[in-house]
């Protein structure tokens, strides 16, 4: 069975332009310059041919992003970790909800416990006991554990470490997606067997305390050899197509909309 994954967002927590910047990345006219915060969505059919929908995170663009890309049902939402940019748009999960409870229950939100008392104190008016503001939104918080099954696809956690702070990554199929990164454990190395496409943050050029740069993506991207590894969480300071002439073959700056097959059926997905 196969899915897709698209890119809804590949910038940084502060997005592309920049405000208050007009460097040359932020003043750009190529449009692959141009990156909301960092998310992506897998969609397939399932096998009672029923559109099946998952998202990782939901930043304060993911209302402009749906709507970019059409997405017209939510089943579940995984959160990487805690941060703005990750979390700021679970509210825009409303109408996706209230279509959800009729026919079947909440849509689940998978976090681990430090994303689930963000996200229980940020949206109180949801996701408190007894909540009784009448439009909240039908959602629920559920514990990440290392796999989950979401109808046909199992979504296998990957923990990585982001400055001081334990994050998620996640392996569907033969696919990886991991972002704001600065150090992965050897043990989730082993998880990042036989891809075909990954994901791993770029921030820029320079070190950063708590994410990966682009000579550190470079290096975890030939020690993990997916067939195709696509670098996001992009700052400002990585212009899309001169960035990508210095990468070695096999790695690019993703963007916003990039999609590309999953395969369900390949190496950890069993």
């Amino acid at each position: 069975m196969q899915a897709r994954l698209t890119f809804l967002g590949s910038g940084t927590s502060m997005g592309v332009p920049t405000l208050g910047c007009r460097c040359a990345v932020c003043a750009s006219t190529d449009t692959h310059d141009k990156r909301l915060r960092p998310s992506v969505v897998v969609d397939w059919i399932g096998e009672e041919g029923q559109p099946r929908t998952v998202l990782i995170d939901t930043g304060p663009d993911f209302r402009q992003q749906a709507l970019r890309h059409g997405i017209t049902r939510v089943d579940a939402v995984f959160y990487t970790h805690d941060h703005a940019d990750h979390i700021l748009g679970m509210d825009d999960l409303r109408p996706y909800s209230f279509a959800a409870f009729r026919s079947g229950g909440p849509i689940p939100l998978y976090a681990d416990a430090g994303t689930a008392s963000t996200l229980e104190r940020i949206y109180h008016y949801t996701l408190a006991p007894g909540a009784t503001y009448p439009n909240r939104a039908r959602v629920e918080l559920h514990p990440l554990t290392d796999r989950i099954h979401i109808h046909e696809l199992e979504i296998i956690r990957i923990p990585v470490v982001h400055g001081p702070q334990q994050i998620s990554g996640f392996r569907f199929g033969d696919v990886a997606y991991l972002t704001d990164v600065s150090f992965i454990p050897e043990s989730s190395f082993e998880l990042l067997t036989g891809l075909e496409h990954l994901v791993l943050p770029s921030l820029r050029h320079a070190p950063h305390p708590s994410h990966a740069n682009v000579e550190q993506a470079v290096a975890w991207a030939k020690r993990i050899g997916a067939r195709h590894t696509w670098l996001t969480h992009i700052a400002h300071d990585l212009g899309h197509e001169e960035t990508n002439k210095m990468l070695p073959p096999g790695v690019a700056l993703a963007y916003d909309g990039l999609h590309f097959a999953v395969n369900f059926s390949e190496a950890g997905q069993e």
